[in-house]
């Protein structure tokens, strides 16, 4: 059962099925659906960042009549709904064709953050993009997935910024009338739908179903008026609080996660867990296993072979760890239930040279699951060493942890103008002919002045989108006109724009740039070749460095010896992201090899044919083919890494990319720049999406894990 969270719509008869339109997230990547919602009122469409849900409420009735009564609409309607009620079914899917022996053994896919929509705040950055993308990908191709996560009420957090650019961070603004959300109750009509024993007490969990295409998400709650005040705020904050809350919810996630599919009658034939915070649900169907009468050691082998573990990233410090005491008092005397001692539970977790009283939750992930996987050749590299000591002895290359590199969702990061630009070109209905042999190759022959008319479009958009989001501020928050110039309000559209937004992390370099400062005040402000930058982003709220390098970047935004030629917009989300990887020139990416597992923010905007100058890490190591962009080669051996990364990096700049972006031939189009433009929508489209990322998992991963092949099982011995 379950009831709209989104309520009633007022809409005339003729067009009512709008709000089951609005209410399935499979709108957000189809032209034709957004076009529709935004002929209804283009202004109010905008106002609400593209939300359908908002636009429907606000919207004046007279104008819905309007439409209802305009011939041209009602058929643009009637065609929609009909493709609606085509892609609700499988048939005729990519996977329903490839393992029609499959059919109704689903994959159960669980992470802490989906990013879906700017209107659904409960992501943080990379892995909940990712986790979103995944989801709209499988489906497109009729991958039957479900996800589980948490709803988290008052988000990830909304960041300001002081006038000495210190970030300082408050709850989001939550609205889930505005969201697509269905809650799902019991049969007696209640929410809480299971409970899971945790620090003593039991804890109900109630769900909510956000529809993504096919794909449902289940996203669980804990804030039930049964619980105890400190188990509601469980699902409040994302990635928020202390230890203690982190391991809770991470219980509550995979514990939780299972028995809520249970109780809603799922059986899932593979599980997927998206990065160590989701590993608890391993342990849960162990239990399972033990309750129906199977022994522990065949639990766990059953376990491993359904099961599918992806790992996000080489830092160690990022993987959680928890005190063996913390783990005892969250989960309780679950080994009982498992029929074995304390130990044999908590050594599930152990690893065996770090951290020795501690239980690791990756390492919980790679013993319960057969397939472990990177994501990138060179973060499966990165992981086979990281993870080694668990089968010891081995060299590293027959670790058995492979790679699936990262892809983006075409269809959703693509901008509306670049898709058109390729309709022109190769012929309405292109996006489903992707898999034909060169077809990517085809994009190369685009015209060049059309591409390059098509980029600056996306540009202007870009810089009056930045004035208006400054604007909105300035209205409201802001007190001070130094923050203004901060905002990027006084940018050019005719500058080389270079664009650097993604989470300020140390390790990701945001202020190598301003390693040398007269060097850096050279190439911004030369009038016959300025260059601009434009920075965004969010710091943990518990990593000090990382904010003390976003208010470095920050303070250098108002220098008045760059002339207002950087800068920083503030609150980084996914509506702001569609613009900036649509409208910058070039896409700057600085990690230190080799932290960057895989990043996808260049891939993304590679798509919109903006090419990337990066270090040779994460994807762009397996990329870079000297043609679609620029790369900051490995340092020498005991060298100073971030000097010689910057070094290279501004002679890159001053000798290359500058004057290959002003050398403009008699109709004033850089068409060695273009090149590059047309080389990085090529790689990108054929090698880094989600579709054939989601068809790797699908063949190496999920077919094995649904049939329970286990001939190639090899679990850690260590």
């Amino acid at each position: 059962m379950s009831e709209s969270r989104t309520g009633h719509l007022a809409l005339p008869e003729r067009i009512a099925g709008l709000a089951a339109l609005a209410r399935n997230l499979g709108w957000s990547w189809d032209g034709d659906a957004r076009a529709l919602f935004r002929f209804i009122d283009e202004t109010l469409w905008h106002l609400t960042r593209h939300n359908p849900l908002a636009l429907l409420r606000r919207v004046d009735p007279g104008r819905l009549a309007a439409c209802a009564a305009n011939p041209e609409f009602v058929r643009f309607y009637d065609t929609l709904m009909e493709k609606a009620a085509r892609q609700a079914s499988y048939e005729g899917t990519w996977f329903a064709a490839t393992h029609p022996e499959l059919r109704g053994r689903p994959v159960a896919y669980f992470c802490a953050e989906f990013g879906l929509h700017n209107s659904v705040p409960i992501y943080s950055g990379g892995l909940g993009i990712l986790a979103g993308d995944h989801c709209k990908e499988a489906s497109d191709l009729g991958v039957p997935l479900m996800g589980v996560g948490l709803l988290y009420t008052r988000g990830y957090f909304d960041q300001r910024l002081r006038l000495d650019g210190w970030q300082e961070d408050a709850d989001e603004k939550f609205d889930p009338s505005l969201m697509p959300l269905e809650r799902l109750v019991g049969p007696e009509g209640t929410p809480a739908l299971a409970s899971v024993r945790t620090a003593g007490r039991s804890v109900h969990v109630g769900a909510w179903r956000i529809m993504v295409g096919r794909v449902p998400v289940y996203l669980l709650d804990t804030d039930l008026e049964q619980n105890d005040p400190a188990d509601r705020e469980l699902s409040h904050r994302l990635y928020r609080g202390s230890q203690d809350l982190r391991l809770r919810q991470e219980w509550i996630l995979g514990v939780g996660g299972v028995r809520v599919l249970r109780a809603l009658g799922q059986r899932p034939f593979a599980w997927h867990a998206n990065e160590g915070h989701a590993a608890f649900m391993l342990l849960e169907l162990v239990r399972e296993l033990v309750a129906q009468g199977v022994a522990f050691d065949e639990a766990v082998r059953r376990v491993r072979a359904a099961s599918v573990f992806t790992t996000h990233t080489p830092l160690a410090a990022a993987h959680d760890a928890f005190s063996r005491e913390q783990v005892e008092a969250s989960t309780g005397p679950i080994w009982e239930e498992m029929g074995v001692s304390r130990e044999t539970m908590l050594r599930l977790g152990h690893h065996p040279t770090q951290d020795h009283w501690h239980f690791h939750m990756p390492v919980l992930a790679i013993r319960l699951s057969q397939h472990v996987n990177g994501v990138s050749r060179r973060h499966g590299e990165e992981a086979r060493r990281m993870w080694g000591a668990l089968w010891p002895g081995r060299d590293a290359a027959r670790i058995p942890i492979g790679h699936v590199t990262n892809g983006v969702h075409l269809a959703t990061w693509m901008s509306q103008r670049m898709a058109q630009t390729l309709d022109a070109h190769l012929g309405a209905g292109w996006i489903y002919r992707v898999d034909e042999p060169g077809f990517w190759d085809c994009v190369l022959s685009v015209d060049d002045a059309v591409l390059w008319a098509a980029h600056m479009e996306m540009k202007v958009a870009l810089l009056r989108a930045i004035r208006e989001d400054a604007r909105q501020r300035w209205a409201e928050q802001w007190k001070e006109a130094l923050h203004l110039v901060g905002a990027g309000t006084l940018l050019d559209e005719r500058a080389l724009t270079i664009g650097f937004a993604r989470r300020f992390a140390t390790y990701k370099r945001a202020t190598l740039i301003f390693r040398d400062l007269d060097r850096l005040q050279r190439l911004l402000v030369n009038p016959w070749r300025p260059v601009q930058l434009i920075f965004s982003g969010k710091a943990h709220p518990a990593d000090e460095p990382g904010k003390q390098m976003l208010q470095r970047v920050y303070a250098l935004t108002r220098e008045l010896r760059f002339e207002g030629r950087i800068g920083f917009v503030e609150d980084y989300e996914m509506h702001m992201a569609h613009r900036l990887v649509e409208g910058v020139d070039l896409w700057l990416n600085l990690p230190r090899p080799p932290l960057e597992a895989s990043g996808t923010s260049g891939m993304k905007a590679a798509l919109n044919a903006v090419p990337q100058l990066s270090t040779l890490d994460g994807w762009w190591a397996e990329a870079y083919d000297g043609r679609n962009g620029w790369a900051i080669p490995p340092a020498p051996e005991g060298a100073d890494g971030d000097a010689a990364d910057a070094e290279h990096l501004y002679r890159l700049l001053e000798e290359e990319v500058v004057p290959l972006f002003y050398t403009r031939d008699g109709r004033g189009i850089p068409v060695g720049w273009v090149e590059k433009m047309k080389r990085a929508l090529a790689v990108a489209g054929q090698r880094f999406t989600t579709r054939r990322m989601v068809r790797q998992y699908v063949t190496d991963h999920y077919v094995p894990a649904i049939k329970g092949q286990a001939p190639g099982d090899d679990p850690p011995t260590a």
